[in-house]
């Protein structure tokens, strides 16, 4: 038997919904497989509705049954933080720790070392910087996440922060909410999308997602990553590459940033970097927070070299209540929500319980999946960890 324990974010706060009748929909559009050829999640069953909420804590990620009909033990919490957080008493003797990354369970090199029975961490979503990858490897415990689980999520949620940002959407409702008329005033930081420049920072699968949509929209793009594309798929949609970030941003009008949180990525949008950007300039962050020193972002806010900020993630999270980014001039934050719609719950849900069916079984889990096994960096995670860097 083993014992797992699951964290997720609190229920809604006027109370869990019941199916279908709660919910704006009564099931998701099929989506036959991802565009790389990478099939879908596929578990040998599933005990959970799709269009569902599961990434709280009634909805369990839809695992309660799998697990106790094979006999093991689940504890689901949404208490994390703290040494007298439920995480932090159950994890001692865990198996298995399953988290997401819009409320992460922060598995540190002292956690880690404290958890002495795990032997796998699993992120139901895509993202594995809250856990400790050297002590894992270390330790030998195999950390897995479902690789494109939420990426066309993130793509979308992009790609609306970007619309919303350029034409200056939050204030244009707020006026609209408030009961006014005031079209100059709705008007005045207001500007078409089309012919600007946009630049992709990382272009691995949701910078290409993002790519692929805001193309229709007759932007001239811009990218950088370590890796470059194909010449076939630069020349599709129109693509300029740059050599590094510093040079990127001098040549948009909008930067979105994809790239995972490292040494080299952290606190990489600072003043200086900041300072050479174009004025006016607008930037979507749904990677990670930390990539942004955030009074850095509000300075340039305030100085107009930023015309806006928009953003899915902070540091840390949940942030608290008086982060600058809630409250700054011209932002459209959200609470890393871009990548837990229920159409992406249903996918990493599935792709949660196809992981957990390869451990238990002694089956190989997808090499897309891993991120570190048997103390070094695998799959998903010999390509882009900030070790092969």
């Amino acid at each position: 038997m083993a014992k797992v324990v699951l964290v997720l974010y609190p229920d809604p706060v006027k109370g869990f919904p019941n199916f279908p009748d709660d919910y704006a929909r009564d099931s998701l559009p099929a989506v036959p497989d991802y565009p790389n050829g990478q099939t879908l999640p596929n578990p040998k069953g599933i005990d959970f509705t799709p269009g569902a909420l599961l990434g709280s804590v009634t909805g369990e990620l839809g695992l309660r049954k799998y697990l106790e009909d094979n006999g093991h033990e689940l504890v689901v919490t949404s208490d994390k933080d703290g040494e007298d957080s439920v995480f932090e008493r159950e994890l001692v003797d865990a198996d298995i720790i399953i988290s997401q990354p819009f409320w992460p369970a922060y598995l540190t090199a002292e956690r880690l070392a404290k958890a002495k029975n795990l032997k796998i961490a699993v992120t139901a979503g895509i993202g594995s910087d809250h856990v400790d990858l050297t002590m894992a490897n270390d330790l030998g415990i195999t950390v897995a996440e479902v690789t494109y689980s939420n990426s066309h999520s993130v793509a979308e949620h992009t790609v609306m922060q970007v619309l919303v940002l350029v034409r200056d959407f939050v204030l244009q409702h707020k006026i609209s909410a408030d009961g006014g008329w005031n079209i100059a005033d709705a008007v005045e930081r207001s500007y078409d999308l089309e012919g600007m420049d946009v630049g992709i920072f990382a272009a691995g699968r949701i910078g290409r997602a993002v790519i692929e949509r805001l193309a229709p929209f007759g932007v001239k793009l811009h990218y950088n990553d370590r890796f470059r594309l194909p010449a076939e798929y630069e020349q599709k949609y129109h693509l300029q590459f740059h050599e590094s970030i510093n040079e990127l941003v001098k040549h948009v009008d909008v930067l979105t940033v994809h790239a995972p949180l490292t040494d080299e990525t952290t606190g990489l949008l600072n003043d200086d970097l900041l300072g050479t950007m174009r004025r006016g300039s607008y930037i979507v962050n749904p990677a990670r927070g930390a990539i942004a020193e955030a009074d850095a972002i509000v300075r340039a806010l305030e100085s107009g070299r930023l015309a806006g900020y928009a953003g899915d993630v902070w540091a840390p999270q949940p942030a608290p209540a008086d982060h600058p980014w809630r409250t700054m001039a011209h932002n459209a934050m959200t609470t890393h929500t871009s990548g837990t719609s229920l159409s992406a719950q249903a996918k990493y849900a599935a792709g949660t319980r196809e992981i957990l069916e390869c451990f238990f079984e002694g089956r190989e889990i997808r090499p897309e999946y891993l991120i570190v096994q048997g103390g070094d960096y695998a799959g998903t995670g010999a390509h882009s960890s900030a070790e092969q860097r």
